[in-house]
Protein backbone atom coordinates (compact mmCIF):
# COMPACT_ATOMS: atom_id res chain seq x y z
CA UNK A 1 0.00 0.00 0.00
CA UNK A 2 1.19 3.54 -0.74
CA UNK A 3 2.41 5.91 1.99
CA UNK A 4 -0.87 7.83 1.94
CA UNK A 5 -3.71 5.35 2.65
CA UNK A 6 -6.38 7.99 2.05
CA UNK A 7 -5.20 8.73 -1.50
CA UNK A 8 -4.63 5.02 -2.14
CA UNK A 9 -8.22 4.08 -1.30
CA UNK A 10 -9.66 7.20 -2.92
CA UNK A 11 -8.04 6.20 -6.19
CA UNK A 12 -9.09 2.55 -5.92
CA UNK A 13 -12.64 3.57 -5.03
CA UNK A 14 -12.68 5.10 -8.53
CA UNK A 15 -13.04 8.69 -7.43
CA UNK A 16 -12.88 9.54 -11.14
CA UNK A 17 -16.51 8.38 -11.26
CA UNK A 18 -17.65 10.78 -8.50
CA UNK A 19 -19.17 13.24 -11.02
CA UNK A 20 -21.86 10.59 -11.56
CA UNK A 21 -23.11 11.28 -8.03
CA UNK A 22 -21.74 14.73 -7.16
CA UNK A 23 -23.26 16.54 -10.14
CA UNK A 24 -26.82 15.21 -9.59
CA UNK A 25 -26.41 16.07 -5.90
CA UNK A 26 -25.40 19.67 -6.66
CA UNK A 27 -28.23 20.00 -9.16
CA UNK A 28 -30.63 19.00 -6.38
CA UNK A 29 -29.11 21.61 -4.06
CA UNK A 30 -29.43 24.37 -6.65
CA UNK A 31 -33.06 23.44 -7.23
CA UNK A 32 -33.73 23.47 -3.47
CA UNK A 33 -31.91 26.75 -2.84
CA UNK A 34 -34.99 28.97 -3.26
CA UNK A 35 -36.96 27.07 -0.60
CA UNK A 36 -37.54 29.01 2.64
CA UNK A 37 -36.36 26.05 4.72
CA UNK A 38 -33.08 25.61 2.80
CA UNK A 39 -30.05 24.73 4.96
CA UNK A 40 -26.50 24.95 3.62
CA UNK A 41 -25.20 22.82 6.49
CA UNK A 42 -27.58 19.94 5.78
CA UNK A 43 -27.04 20.33 2.03
CA UNK A 44 -23.25 20.01 2.38
CA UNK A 45 -23.65 17.07 4.76
CA UNK A 46 -25.90 15.36 2.21
CA UNK A 47 -23.28 15.80 -0.52
CA UNK A 48 -20.59 14.34 1.75
CA UNK A 49 -22.87 11.42 2.58
CA UNK A 50 -23.47 10.77 -1.11
CA UNK A 51 -19.71 10.88 -1.82
CA UNK A 52 -18.89 8.39 0.95
CA UNK A 53 -21.76 6.15 -0.12
CA UNK A 54 -20.67 6.19 -3.77
CA UNK A 55 -17.04 5.38 -2.92
CA UNK A 56 -18.16 2.63 -0.57
CA UNK A 57 -20.40 1.05 -3.21
CA UNK A 58 -17.52 1.10 -5.71
CA UNK A 59 -15.25 -0.67 -3.22
CA UNK A 60 -17.93 -3.27 -2.47
CA UNK A 61 -18.28 -3.81 -6.21
CA UNK A 62 -14.54 -4.61 -6.36
CA UNK A 63 -14.83 -6.83 -3.29
CA UNK A 64 -17.59 -9.06 -4.63
CA UNK A 65 -16.27 -9.11 -8.20
CA UNK A 66 -12.80 -10.11 -7.03
CA UNK A 67 -14.22 -12.90 -4.89
CA UNK A 68 -15.66 -14.35 -8.08
CA UNK A 69 -12.16 -14.16 -9.65
CA UNK A 70 -13.41 -12.34 -12.70
CA UNK A 71 -10.30 -10.25 -13.11
CA UNK A 72 -8.19 -13.32 -13.84
CA UNK A 73 -10.70 -14.31 -16.52
CA UNK A 74 -10.54 -10.80 -18.05
CA UNK A 75 -6.76 -11.05 -18.29
CA UNK A 76 -7.00 -14.39 -20.05
CA UNK A 77 -9.59 -12.91 -22.41
CA UNK A 78 -7.29 -10.03 -23.27
CA UNK A 79 -4.45 -12.41 -24.02
CA UNK A 80 -6.72 -14.39 -26.34
CA UNK A 81 -7.70 -11.28 -28.27
CA UNK A 82 -11.08 -10.30 -26.83
CA UNK A 83 -11.24 -6.59 -26.12
CA UNK A 84 -11.87 -5.73 -22.47
CA UNK A 85 -10.61 -3.32 -19.84
CA UNK A 86 -8.19 -4.70 -17.26
CA UNK A 87 -7.81 -1.81 -14.80
CA UNK A 88 -10.26 -3.03 -12.19
CA UNK A 89 -8.93 -4.64 -8.98
CA UNK A 90 -5.28 -4.25 -10.01
CA UNK A 91 -4.40 -3.21 -6.48
CA UNK A 92 -5.59 -6.61 -5.25
CA UNK A 93 -3.91 -8.57 -8.03
CA UNK A 94 -0.60 -6.76 -7.36
CA UNK A 95 -0.96 -7.44 -3.60
CA UNK A 96 -0.87 -3.73 -2.76
CA UNK A 97 -3.90 -4.44 -0.59
CA UNK A 98 -5.62 -7.55 0.71
CA UNK A 99 -9.25 -8.52 0.43
CA UNK A 100 -9.55 -7.98 4.19
CA UNK A 101 -8.24 -4.41 3.89
CA UNK A 102 -10.68 -3.79 1.06
CA UNK A 103 -13.52 -5.04 3.29
CA UNK A 104 -12.61 -2.56 6.04
CA UNK A 105 -12.15 0.35 3.59
CA UNK A 106 -15.58 -0.27 2.06
CA UNK A 107 -17.13 -0.63 5.51
CA UNK A 108 -15.56 2.64 6.67
CA UNK A 109 -17.01 4.57 3.72
CA UNK A 110 -20.47 3.14 4.32
CA UNK A 111 -20.25 3.82 8.07
CA UNK A 112 -19.33 7.45 7.34
CA UNK A 113 -22.32 7.77 4.98
CA UNK A 114 -24.60 6.19 7.58
CA UNK A 115 -23.39 8.54 10.33
CA UNK A 116 -24.09 11.58 8.16
CA UNK A 117 -27.53 10.17 7.33
CA UNK A 118 -28.36 9.89 11.04
CA UNK A 119 -27.42 13.55 11.60
CA UNK A 120 -29.70 14.65 8.73
CA UNK A 121 -32.47 12.34 10.00
CA UNK A 122 -32.39 14.15 13.35
CA UNK A 123 -33.20 17.39 11.52
CA UNK A 124 -35.46 16.26 8.67
CA UNK A 125 -37.23 13.16 9.93
CA UNK A 126 -37.88 9.58 8.83
CA UNK A 127 -38.13 10.21 5.08
CA UNK A 128 -34.36 10.63 4.92
CA UNK A 129 -33.79 7.22 6.50
CA UNK A 130 -36.26 5.59 4.14
CA UNK A 131 -34.88 7.02 0.91
CA UNK A 132 -31.21 6.68 1.94
CA UNK A 133 -31.85 3.13 3.13
CA UNK A 134 -33.46 2.10 -0.17
CA UNK A 135 -30.66 3.81 -2.12
CA UNK A 136 -27.95 2.12 -0.05
CA UNK A 137 -29.57 -1.30 -0.34
CA UNK A 138 -29.93 -1.07 -4.12
CA UNK A 139 -26.36 0.21 -4.46
CA UNK A 140 -24.91 -2.54 -2.26
CA UNK A 141 -26.87 -5.26 -4.04
CA UNK A 142 -25.62 -4.01 -7.42
CA UNK A 143 -22.89 -6.67 -7.21
CA UNK A 144 -23.45 -8.27 -3.78
CA UNK A 145 -25.24 -11.61 -3.36
CA UNK A 146 -27.93 -12.78 -3.34
CA UNK A 147 -29.37 -10.29 -5.84
CA UNK A 148 -26.29 -9.22 -7.88
CA UNK A 149 -28.38 -6.87 -10.02
CA UNK A 150 -25.46 -6.13 -12.34
CA UNK A 151 -25.21 -9.85 -13.19
CA UNK A 152 -28.87 -10.14 -14.16
CA UNK A 153 -29.29 -7.30 -16.63
CA UNK A 154 -30.61 -4.83 -14.06
CA UNK A 155 -27.43 -2.85 -13.47
CA UNK A 156 -28.31 0.08 -15.75
CA UNK A 157 -31.81 0.35 -14.28
CA UNK A 158 -30.49 0.32 -10.71
CA UNK A 159 -27.74 2.86 -11.46
CA UNK A 160 -30.18 5.20 -13.20
CA UNK A 161 -32.66 4.97 -10.33
CA UNK A 162 -30.04 5.35 -7.58
CA UNK A 163 -28.08 8.25 -9.09
CA UNK A 164 -31.14 9.98 -10.52
CA UNK A 165 -34.50 10.14 -8.72
CA UNK A 166 -33.45 8.51 -5.43
CA UNK A 167 -30.18 10.41 -4.88
CA UNK A 168 -31.57 13.75 -6.02
CA UNK A 169 -34.76 13.39 -3.98
CA UNK A 170 -32.73 12.55 -0.89
CA UNK A 171 -30.34 15.48 -1.26
CA UNK A 172 -33.16 17.88 -2.13
CA UNK A 173 -35.17 16.79 0.91
CA UNK A 174 -32.13 17.03 3.18
CA UNK A 175 -31.48 20.56 1.93
CA UNK A 176 -34.99 21.98 2.27
CA UNK A 177 -37.32 19.41 3.89
CA UNK A 178 -39.72 18.88 0.97
CA UNK A 179 -39.97 17.68 -2.63
CA UNK A 180 -41.08 19.39 -5.84
CA UNK A 181 -42.49 18.29 -9.22
CA UNK A 182 -39.63 20.16 -10.92
CA UNK A 183 -37.02 18.13 -9.02
CA UNK A 184 -38.72 14.83 -9.76
CA UNK A 185 -39.08 15.71 -13.46
CA UNK A 186 -35.42 16.77 -13.90
CA UNK A 187 -34.05 13.79 -11.98
CA UNK A 188 -35.30 11.31 -14.59
CA UNK A 189 -33.25 12.68 -17.53
CA UNK A 190 -30.19 12.90 -15.28
CA UNK A 191 -30.72 9.32 -14.12
CA UNK A 192 -30.95 8.20 -17.75
CA UNK A 193 -27.63 9.89 -18.57
CA UNK A 194 -25.95 8.21 -15.59
CA UNK A 195 -27.38 4.87 -16.75
CA UNK A 196 -26.03 5.68 -20.21
CA UNK A 197 -22.48 5.71 -18.84
CA UNK A 198 -22.89 2.16 -17.52
CA UNK A 199 -24.72 1.01 -20.64
CA UNK A 200 -22.02 2.46 -22.91
CA UNK A 201 -19.52 0.38 -20.93
CA UNK A 202 -21.51 -2.82 -21.34
CA UNK A 203 -22.31 -2.19 -25.02
CA UNK A 204 -18.61 -2.02 -25.93
CA UNK A 205 -17.50 -4.66 -23.41
CA UNK A 206 -20.07 -7.11 -24.74
CA UNK A 207 -17.76 -10.03 -25.56
CA UNK A 208 -15.87 -9.91 -22.27
CA UNK A 209 -19.05 -9.71 -20.17
CA UNK A 210 -20.58 -12.56 -22.15
CA UNK A 211 -17.56 -14.78 -21.49
CA UNK A 212 -17.77 -13.89 -17.80
CA UNK A 213 -21.44 -14.87 -17.76
CA UNK A 214 -22.20 -11.36 -16.52
CA UNK A 215 -25.70 -10.67 -17.81
CA UNK A 216 -25.67 -6.95 -18.50
CA UNK A 217 -28.59 -5.31 -20.29
CA UNK A 218 -26.63 -5.47 -23.55
CA UNK A 219 -26.15 -9.24 -23.09
CA UNK A 220 -29.84 -9.77 -22.38
CA UNK A 221 -30.82 -7.83 -25.49
CA UNK A 222 -28.71 -10.27 -27.56
CA UNK A 223 -29.46 -8.72 -30.93
CA UNK A 224 -27.11 -6.03 -32.23
CA UNK A 225 -29.96 -3.83 -33.40
CA UNK A 226 -31.61 -3.97 -29.99
CA UNK A 227 -28.35 -2.94 -28.28
CA UNK A 228 -28.04 0.00 -30.67
CA UNK A 229 -31.69 1.02 -30.18
CA UNK A 230 -31.35 1.19 -26.39
CA UNK A 231 -28.24 3.34 -26.82
CA UNK A 232 -30.33 5.65 -28.99
CA UNK A 233 -33.03 5.88 -26.32
CA UNK A 234 -30.59 6.60 -23.48
CA UNK A 235 -28.88 9.33 -25.48
CA UNK A 236 -31.98 11.01 -26.91
CA UNK A 237 -34.74 10.49 -24.32
CA UNK A 238 -33.25 12.87 -21.69
CA UNK A 239 -33.50 15.75 -24.17
CA UNK A 240 -37.02 14.78 -25.25
CA UNK A 241 -38.11 14.77 -21.60
CA UNK A 242 -36.69 18.25 -21.10
CA UNK A 243 -38.60 19.42 -24.15
CA UNK A 244 -41.77 17.80 -22.82
CA UNK A 245 -41.31 19.42 -19.41
CA UNK A 246 -40.93 22.84 -21.00
CA UNK A 247 -44.00 22.26 -23.19
CA UNK A 248 -46.08 21.24 -20.14
CA UNK A 249 -44.69 24.25 -18.21
CA UNK A 250 -43.36 21.99 -15.44
CA UNK A 251 -39.84 23.39 -15.88
CA UNK A 252 -38.48 26.72 -17.09
CA UNK A 253 -37.76 27.53 -20.73
CA UNK A 254 -34.16 28.17 -19.67
CA UNK A 255 -33.60 24.42 -19.44
CA UNK A 256 -33.79 24.31 -23.25
CA UNK A 257 -30.11 25.31 -23.21
CA UNK A 258 -29.32 21.60 -22.72
CA UNK A 259 -29.97 21.16 -26.45
CA UNK A 260 -26.60 22.84 -27.03
CA UNK A 261 -25.01 19.45 -26.26
CA UNK A 262 -27.56 17.36 -28.17
CA UNK A 263 -25.08 16.84 -31.03
CA UNK A 264 -22.69 15.17 -28.56
CA UNK A 265 -25.42 12.68 -27.61
CA UNK A 266 -26.11 11.89 -31.27
CA UNK A 267 -22.39 11.48 -31.92
CA UNK A 268 -22.02 9.06 -29.00
CA UNK A 269 -24.89 7.00 -30.38
CA UNK A 270 -23.19 7.05 -33.80
CA UNK A 271 -19.84 5.73 -32.54
CA UNK A 272 -21.65 3.05 -30.50
CA UNK A 273 -23.40 2.07 -33.75
CA UNK A 274 -20.03 1.95 -35.49
CA UNK A 275 -18.53 -0.26 -32.79
CA UNK A 276 -21.48 -2.67 -32.83
CA UNK A 277 -21.16 -2.94 -36.61
CA UNK A 278 -17.48 -3.80 -36.49
CA UNK A 279 -16.09 -0.45 -37.57
CA UNK A 280 -12.85 0.13 -35.64
CA UNK A 281 -11.52 3.35 -37.14
CA UNK A 282 -9.49 5.40 -34.68
CA UNK A 283 -11.39 8.29 -33.07
CA UNK A 284 -9.47 11.22 -31.67
CA UNK A 285 -10.80 13.62 -29.03
CA UNK A 286 -12.32 16.89 -30.25
CA UNK A 287 -12.60 20.09 -28.20
CA UNK A 288 -16.40 19.84 -28.01
CA UNK A 289 -16.23 16.36 -26.46
CA UNK A 290 -14.96 17.79 -23.18
CA UNK A 291 -12.00 16.76 -21.01
CA UNK A 292 -10.37 13.39 -21.60
CA UNK A 293 -7.65 13.02 -19.01
CA UNK A 294 -4.33 11.21 -19.57
CA UNK A 295 -5.12 10.60 -23.23
CA UNK A 296 -1.55 9.83 -24.27
CA UNK A 297 -1.29 7.19 -21.55
CA UNK A 298 -4.65 5.76 -22.57
CA UNK A 299 -3.51 5.47 -26.18
CA UNK A 300 -0.25 3.83 -25.08
CA UNK A 301 -2.23 1.24 -23.09
CA UNK A 302 -4.40 0.51 -26.13
CA UNK A 303 -7.75 1.25 -24.48
CA UNK A 304 -8.54 4.47 -26.36
CA UNK A 305 -11.29 2.59 -28.27
CA UNK A 306 -13.06 2.11 -24.93
CA UNK A 307 -12.22 5.32 -23.10
CA UNK A 308 -13.27 7.81 -25.79
CA UNK A 309 -16.80 6.41 -25.68
CA UNK A 310 -16.82 6.22 -21.88
CA UNK A 311 -15.43 9.76 -21.54
CA UNK A 312 -18.02 11.12 -23.96
CA UNK A 313 -20.86 9.46 -22.04
CA UNK A 314 -19.49 10.89 -18.79
CA UNK A 315 -19.00 14.35 -20.25
CA UNK A 316 -22.56 14.45 -21.55
CA UNK A 317 -23.74 14.00 -17.96
CA UNK A 318 -21.32 16.67 -16.75
CA UNK A 319 -22.39 19.25 -19.34
CA UNK A 320 -26.07 18.44 -18.92
CA UNK A 321 -25.92 18.92 -15.14
CA UNK A 322 -23.88 22.13 -15.38
CA UNK A 323 -26.41 23.61 -17.79
CA UNK A 324 -29.27 22.59 -15.47
CA UNK A 325 -27.48 24.26 -12.55
CA UNK A 326 -27.01 27.51 -14.49
CA UNK A 327 -30.59 27.45 -15.77
CA UNK A 328 -31.96 26.89 -12.26
CA UNK A 329 -30.29 30.10 -11.07
CA UNK A 330 -31.69 32.28 -13.89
Amino acid sequence: MQNNPFLFWLKNARCVALPQSMLPAWVAICLAYSSPDFSWILAILAVLGVAFGHLGINLWDDYFDYKKDHQAIRNRLKNSGIRSRTAKCNYLISNEASLRQLFFAASFCCFAALSIGIIIFAQRGAFILIISGVTALLGFCYSAPPFRFSYHGLGELIIGLVFGPLLMSGVYYAACGNLSPQLLFLSIPIGLLVANIVYTHSAIDFEADKALNKKTLAILLRQKNAVIFVSFLLNVLPFLLIGLGIFLKIISIYYAFVFVIFFGAIYLFWIIWQFQNGQREKIRPKWWMGPMENWQKIEAEGIDWFMIRWYLARNLLVFFCLIIVIASLL
